[in-house]
C-alpha cells in the first residue's frame, strides 16, 4: 500500500511513496500524531539527485524489516530539501553542531515540539567502519526517549539557541570600507589552491560567490585560474555541457554527478562576467554551453526549468558520463580526428573513474579537457556525436519542480548573456521564465510561492525566492528596457520589506511575517554554496535604491551589511556575494539613463555599458519621452529627454548627472571616471 506521500506532488517524495515506511509530509498532521501518541519524529531531509539518499532508501526505507522498526517507535517524516529549505536549514544547523559534519540524507530525530535531539547522516543496513547500523540506532533512540526524556529535552533545549542562523546578530557599529573589501582578497589568497583552483581540498566545491567578488574587485589571478581549472576539468560536462555539484578530488576531476540548475546558473553568470573582464573566449564558450545545456536538458515544456539531474542512472552513479576506451572509439568510429579527439579528452585503457561498489565500472574514464583542443569545427562534431551515442544509453533521471528561486538565478544569466554576447535566444528563454514565475507561481491573492510541480504551486516563497527574483527581474530589466520587469521587481521589493525585514534589528528572516510556526525563526546568513537570501535582498535593494532614489531601500539593504561588517571581512569564503553588494555602498555607483526613440544609436550606447563587467553601475533605458510610461515608472529616467531628439546618455551619481553625451565614445570615457 502507498503511504501518505502518493499524494505530494514532490519527484523526491513520490519516489519514497511506495516504501513499507509509513512516512508523512511534514504538517499538521504528522506533528499533531506525534503529540497525541508521544512519539519523536524521524525527519529524513533529501533530495531526488542525491546519491545517498537513494543507496539508503534502498538498503534500509525499502526493507519491511527496518520500515517496521520505524514505524513502531517513530512518527516518520520526510522532507524535500529543495521544497522546504526552511527546514533544511534549521536541522542541518543541528546536525552539524552535534557531529561537526553534515550531508544528505539528513536524518535527524526531534521531541514532537520540533526540537533536535540526534541526527545524522546516512547509515549503513549493517554495522561497517566503526559506524552503528541504522536498526542499531533506532533501537538505541528509542530506548532513550522510554528512559532518558528529561536528559533528552535539556539537551534539546541547549540545541535550540545554537540553530537560529544569524537571528542573535546585532550590528556592532563596525562599517565596511573599501579597504575591508581588499583585505578579504588578500585573505582568500591565503587559503587558494595555487595548484589545482578553487579553495579548499576534497571534496571540492565550486565557490561561484567567492569567484564573483574577486571579479567585482577586478581581481584577475585567482578568479581566472579557477575558472578555467574547472572549465576543462571533470566537473565541467566536456560533451553536453553543465557542471556537476562537486568534484570528490581536488582536482576538479571526477565529480559528484548530480547536476543543479542552481549551481549551473550561478556558474554561467560567473564565467560570462570572468569573460567581460578577461576576455578570454573560454570563459564566453563554458558560459553559453552551459547555458545551452539548461535550453536543451532542463527546459520544461509548459514553462520554467527543472530542478535537477540525478547523479545515477539505472542504478548506478555516474552511469551516464563515464567511458571506457573503446566506447569512444567505437562513438567515433570513422571520424578522421578520433585519435585527436581521445588525446584531447585524457581517456585511457586504465581509465581514472572507479567505484568500489560497481567494480563493472572499471576502466572508465571521466573525460576532461587537459590535453591539446581541436580546432572549433572538430571540437564541435566529436562533442555532437559522443552527445548523441551518450544518449542512446541509460540517461539520469529528472527532478521536474520548477523552484522560484533557481529558476531566478537562471534568468538572471540568461538576460545577461542576451544582453552582453547577443544572444536573442538566451534573452527570450528569460522573458519567458519571468512570465512563467510571475503568472503560474502565485496564489489566488497574487502571493509569490516556492514549487511548481504536477501543474500545482505550493508553499510560500522564502526570502530567497523573493530575493532572487528581484535581481532577477532588475537585470532582465536593464537587459530589454521593458518596464513591466522593472513594475515587477519594484512589487516584489516591497512585499520582500513587509514581510520578512527585520525592523528591531535589522537584515532580514529567511521566512515570511506569517509563516507556520517553527522551533525557530532563523536569518539564513552565508553565501554558500548559493547565495544567502539576505545577501541577495541587499544586492537587489542596493541596485532598486540607485534606480529609484528612495532611501527606504538602501537603508534596509544597510542594515543587512551592518549585521556582518565585523565578520564578513574576516570570512569572505562564507560571504562572496554580501561583500559584493557592499560595492554598493563603499564606492560610487555610476546610475546611467540612455533616452531616446529605440533603434541601432540607442543600442550603440547600451552597449557600451554591456561591453565590460561593471558591478557598480545601474540601467535604465527609456523613450526619452518625458511623460511617457518609462518616465513615470523609472524615476532615474523622469527629466532626463533625449537631446534633440537624438538618443542620449546620463551618467549620474545619486541622482545628480553629468552633461548629457549621444556617442558611443563620449559614454565610454565619461563611464572611465570613477
Amino acid at each position: 500500500m502507498p503511504n501518505a506521500l502518493q499524494h505530494e506532488t514532490s519527484p523526491y517524495l513520490l519516489q519514497h511513496a511506495g516504501n513499507p515506511v509509513d512516512w508523512l509530509p511534514w504538517g499538521p498532521e504528522a506533528l499533531a500524531r506525534a503529540r497525541r501518541e508521544d512519539r519523536p519524529l524521524l525527519l529524513s531531509i533529501g533530495y531526488s539527485a542525491c546519491h545517498w539518499c537513494h543507496v539508503m532508501e534502498r538498503e534500509s526505507f525499502e526493507d519491511p524489516r527496518t520500515a517496521a522498526l520505524m514505524n513502531q517507535h517513530f512518527v516518520c517524516v520526510k522532507v524535500d530539501r529543495e521544497e522546504r529549505p526552511d527546514l533544511d536549514a534549521i536541522y542541518m544547523d543541528a546536525v552539524q553542531a552535534m557531529t561537526g559534519h553534515g550531508g544528505w540524507p539528513l536524518n535527524v530525530f526531534l521531541t514532537p515540539d520540533q526540537v533536535p535531539f540526534f541526527g545524522g547522516t546516512y547509515s549503513p543496513p549493517e554495522p561497517r567502519q566503526g559506524m552503528p547500523s541504522w536498526t542499531q540506532l533506532l533501537e538505541v533512540l528509542a530506548e532513550a526517549w522510554a528512559t532518558r526524556r528529561d536528559e533528552i529535552e535539556e539537551q534539546g533545549e541547549r540545541m535550540v539557541a545554537r540553530i537560529s542562523g544569524g537571528a542573535r546578530l546585532r550590528a556592532s557599529g563596525a562599517e565596511l570600507t573599501r579597504a575591508d573589501l581588499d583585505g578579504a582578497v588578500d585573505r582568500l589568497r591565503e587559503s587558494f589552491d595555487s595548484v589545482n583552483g578553487g579553495w579548499g581540498g576534497a571534496p571540492k566545491f565550486p565557490q561561484a560567490p567567492v569567484i564573483e567578488l574577486l571579479l567585482a574587485l577586478g581581481e584577475r589571478s585567482m578568479s581566472g585560474y579557477t575558472l578555467r581549472s574547472m572549465a576543462g576539468g571533470g566537473i565541467n560536462d566536456q560533451i553536453g555541457g553543465g557542471f556537476a555539484r562537486y568534484s570528490v578530488d581536488a582536482r576538479w576531476t571526477v565529480p559528484h554527478f548530480e547536476k543543479m540548475l542552481s549551481d549551473n546558473a550561478l556558474l554561467a553568470r560567473a564565467y560570462l562576467h570572468g569573460w567581460q573582464l578577461l576576455g578570454d573566449d573560454l570563459l564566453r564558450r563554458t558560459a553559453e554551453e552551459t547555458l545551452d545545456w539548461a535550453l536543451r536538458e532542463m527546459r520544461a515544456a509548459d514553462g520554467g526549468f527543472h530542478a535537477a539531474l540525478d547523479a545515477d542512472a539505472d542504478g548506478v552513479e555516474g552511469a551516464s558520463y563515464v567511458w571506457t576506451l573503446q566506447q569512444l572509439e567505437a562513438a567515433l568510429d570513422g571520424d578522421p580526428a578520433s585519435d585527436e579527439a581521445i588525446a584531447w579528452l585524457g581517456a585511457t585503457v586504465e581509465g581514472n573513474f572507479s567505484d568500489p561498489e560497481h567494480p563493472e565500472l572499471a576502466g572508465r574514464n571521466v573525460l576532461e579537457s587537459r590535453g591539446a583542443e581541436p580546432w572549433p569545427e572538430v571540437r564541435a562534431r566529436v562533442r555532437a556525436r559522443l552527445l548523441q551515442a551518450r544518449d542512446a544509453g541509460p540517461r539520469p533521471g529528472v527532478d521536474d519542480k520548477r523552484l522560484t528561486a533557481w529558476n531566478a538565478l537562471l534568468l538572471d544569466a540568461l538576460a545577461r548573456s542576451g544582453a552582453v554576447l547577443g544572444r536573442a535566444d538566451h534573452l527570450e528563454a528569460a522573458r519567458e521564465t519571468a512570465a512563467f514565475v510571475l503568472e503560474r507561481l502565485r496564489d489566488g491573492d497574487g502571493r509569490l510561492l516556492r514549487t511548481f510541480s504536477r501543474g500545482t504551486a505550493r508553499y510560500p516563497a522564502y526570502l530567497e525566492d523573493h530575493a532572487f527574483l528581484l535581481e532577477a527581474l532588475l537585470t532582465l530589466y536593464e537587459a530589454t528596457g521593458e518596464t513591466r520587469w522593472f513594475s515587477a521587481a519594484r512589487e516584489l521589493a516591497d512585499e520582500l520589506l513587509a514581510r520578512f525585514l527585520d525592523r528591531e534589528h535589522g537584515g532580514f528572516f529567511s521566512t515570511a511575517d506569517d509563516h507556520e510556526p517553527l522551533v525557530t525563526r532563523r536569518k539564513d546568513i552565508e553565501d554558500a554554496p548559493l547565495p544567502a537570501g539576505g545577501s541577495a535582498a541587499a544586492h537587489g535593494l542596493l541596485r532598486l535604491a540607485a534606480l529609484t532614489g528612495e532611501r527606504r531601500y538602501r537603508a534596509a539593504a544597510e542594515g543587512q551589511l551592518a549585521l556582518l561588517a565585523a565578520i564578513a571581512p574576516q570570512h569572505p569564503a562564507a560571504f562572496g556575494h554580501l561583500l559584493r553588494a557592499a560595492l554598493l555602498v563603499v564606492a560610487p555607483v555610476h546610475e546611467v539613463a540612455i533616452v531616446g526613440p529605440a533603434g541601432p544609436e540607442r543600442d550603440a550606447l547600451v552597449s557600451v555599458v554591456h561591453e565590460q563587467l561593471r558591478p557598480g553601475l545601474v540601467l535604465a533605458v527609456g523613450d526619452g519621452d518625458p511623460d511617457g510610461e518609462a518616465a513615470r515608472t523609472v524615476p532615474l529616467l523622469a527629466g532626463r529627454p533625449a537631446v534633440d531628439g537624438v538618443p542620449t546618455a546620463y551618467v549620474c551619481e545619486r541622482f545628480a548627472c553629468r552633461a548629457p553625451v549621444t556617442t558611443p565614445d563620449a559614454l565610454r570615457a565619461a563611464l572611465a571616471v570613477p
